[in-house]
């Protein structure tokens, strides 16, 4: 069973709002209409969530299709990494050097080894359990799904698809968002696992999609990230950090042309997250009339 946040925790929860802010969402639909992206948007093979989280107290949120349901291949490994510090919390897993090992091979180099280890330690069912549970309703049957791991990475059978779905590895953009932000703001199981989770998802192994778009213009960016590739399944997600702002950026897509759709998105959201700070400061330090 997955205990309720402590009176500690609890006092400092935040939750992300789906509400989008309209500065932000219009810079997002900018982007999108200048990579010709919008086609896609429209038929339903892209969703992005982007939230500026340099205030984490006072998040904002634009987005697309945020909660449509995608097959996601690799990126609902963050789940399991969840799973596996929520057992660990309750004394059934042990966190030491091996297990941190193996976890940062699941979500650094996304060995679908350690991750279907993993996933058997974890357990399937339990990690259902703590993705449904009312503490994080990281997948939430109100909100189309969210994040569901049902089976190993490995060749076999599902043993427990989604219910609203059926995917064996689903995501909506919007619930990979939320994951993010309860990592930032220490709600991931405790301040001290979020801590400990955030420092695995750094220093990603594979030179793509969103690492290759932004960090080939910005090589000091700081990217906590899992991706996702499986045929035209292409998915992203990160927390960036670079030159004084701070955002989660998300993109989930089934079209073969994904994986550079998404090297070029990031881009385009970077210049979202910054353009829309600078007008909204210009504003801010404007006289009034």
């Amino acid at each position: 069973m997955i205990k309720p946040p402590s009176a500690e925790l609890d006092s400092m929860l935040m939750e992300l709002s789906p509400k989008v802010d309209q500065s932000l969402q219009a810079s997002l639909e900018t982007c999108l209409a200048q990579l010709k992206l919008k086609d896609a948007v429209r038929s339903g093979h892209l969703a992005v969530s982007l939230v500026d989280i340099t205030n984490t107290a006072a998040p904002t949120m634009a987005q697309v299709n945020g909660n449509q349901m995608f097959y996601a291949a690799s990126l609902p490994k963050i789940a399991i990494l969840l799973g596996a510090f929520e057992k660990a919390a309750a004394g059934k897993l042990k966190m030491d050097a091996d297990t941190i090992a193996e976890l940062q091979q699941m979500i650094r180099h996304s060995s679908n080894i350690a991750a279907s280890d993993m996933l058997q330690k974890v357990g399937t069912d339990y990690l259902a359990a703590v993705l449904q549970s009312s503490r994080y309703r990281l997948y939430d049957s109100k909100l189309n799904g969210g994040l569901w791991v049902g089976k190993p990475y490995a060749s076999g059978i599902a043993t427990k698809r989604d219910p609203l779905h059926n995917l064996s590895h689903g995501a909506t953009s919007f619930q990979v968002a939320r994951f993010y932000y309860m990592l930032e703001t220490g709600q991931l199981v405790s301040p001290e696992a979020s801590k400990q989770m955030k420092a695995i998802m750094g220093e990603p192994a594979i030179h793509h999609k969103f690492v290759a778009g932004l960090q080939d213009l910005y090589p000091g960016a700081k990217l906590f990230r899992k991706s996702g590739t499986w045929k035209n399944f292409h998915a992203d997600s990160a927390i960036v950090e670079h030159d004084g702002r701070r955002y989660i950026a998300v993109g989930l897509s089934d079209d073969a042309r994904g994986g550079d759709w998404l090297k070029s998105l990031i881009v385009g959201l970077d210049s979202a997250v910054f353009d829309t700070a600078k007008k909204r400061n210009v504003a801010l330090a404007s006289p009034a009339l």
